[in-house]
């Protein structure tokens, strides 16, 4: 009899533990990190039927090799920490040899942080190009009560962070649609960048885009640079509305023609709308609010909800 209770007290050991809210991103990931433990529970329900723990194994020597993956967390180490704004930062992640991470665009992946003893998971969209070899960034704004912020706060270069996806995605096809009208509020700005940059690589893609960026300060845009390299193209066209902005005189000259101060509204949408050199497919992402927000001045606008795609 005490043989068995213990052999039950070693399988107790080896049941997967059942996820807890804050460790749902809530993007809608397929494997959700519920489905995972269903998975892993019935794989453990097989394996104490038939007393061989050897059949738990097969969904563990997944995470030694080092390519992403949605079922499983894998490492990865931090290359660069550089900060952007007061409380937005791009890290850079190895990978291994030439390998990049094949992402389609716009597709996010989970990470996995404890912070005081509680597992967090939240999905970030990499800004890197999809096909990027031996490296991917990521953009991160820190909250200051952020759970998973305090644990990004903490990391140095060298540091090991754990990964899984990807995720989702925008099924995005050259010349598919005549123009694409990305509204981005933010770090909302990250799922743009890898499309932006698969238009601009791509001689053949004729797409228009009009990339609206909405930031609080001008201080606060991020990677500038980039963004101003992309407008020189002659099918980009990039839009910002700085909310807590009350004039333009400050800002360098090559800004002030394209930038508004206070709030993307409704009435502002419609004119860039009928700006657009074609019917426009548009792109949303950014808060919840920001997202709402958008969504109802575009149905206001007469752009009917399949025109639309929200991060």
């Amino acid at each position: 009899l005490q043989t068995m209770s213990g052999n039950e007290h070693d399988w107790l050991a080896l049941k997967p533990q059942e996820p807890s809210p804050s460790q749902c991103c809530g993007s809608g990931c397929k494997p959700c990190i519920y489905d995972v433990y269903e998975k892993e529970l019935a794989q453990w329900e097989r394996a104490k039927a038939k007393q061989d723990k050897s059949l738990l194994l097969e969904n563990k020597e997944q995470s030694n090799n080092s390519e992403l993956n949605p079922d499983t967390f894998t490492a990865f180490n931090i290359s660069s920490v550089e900060q952007l704004t007061e409380d937005t930062y791009q890290y850079k992640f190895e990978l291994p040899g030439n390998s990049s991470l094949r992402l389609s665009l716009g597709q996010h992946i989970v990470l996995r942080g404890v912070v005081n003893g509680l597992e967090v998971q939240r999905a970030y969209t990499p800004i890197s190009p999809g096909n990027a070899e031996g490296y991917f960034e990521v953009l991160m704004k820190c909250y200051e009560a952020g759970l998973m912020s305090q644990y990004i706060k903490t990391w140095k270069k060298g540091d090991t962070v754990f990964w899984r996806g990807p995720f989702g995605g925008f099924p995005y096809r050259p010349n598919k649609h005549g123009e694409l009208l990305m509204l981005a509020s933010g770090t909302g700005l990250a799922p743009m960048l890898p499309i932006l940059q698969s238009i601009t690589y791509d001689e053949e893609d004729e797409t228009f885009v009009t990339l609206v960026g909405c930031f609080c300060t001008f201080d606060k845009i991020y990677l500038k640079s980039l963004l101003q390299d992309l407008a020189r193209y002659w099918n980009i066209r990039i839009f910002y509305v700085l909310s807590q902005e009350t004039s333009l005189e400050k800002l360098p000259w090559s800004y002030q023609e394209n930038t508004y101060t206070g709030r993307l509204n409704e009435d502002l949408l419609k004119m860039i709308i009928n700006s657009c050199r074609r019917k426009p497919f548009v792109l949303i992402c950014g808060s919840s609010a920001f997202n709402e927000d958008m969504s109802r001045y575009l149905k206001a606008a007469g752009i009917e909800e399949n025109s639309c795609f929200v991060f």
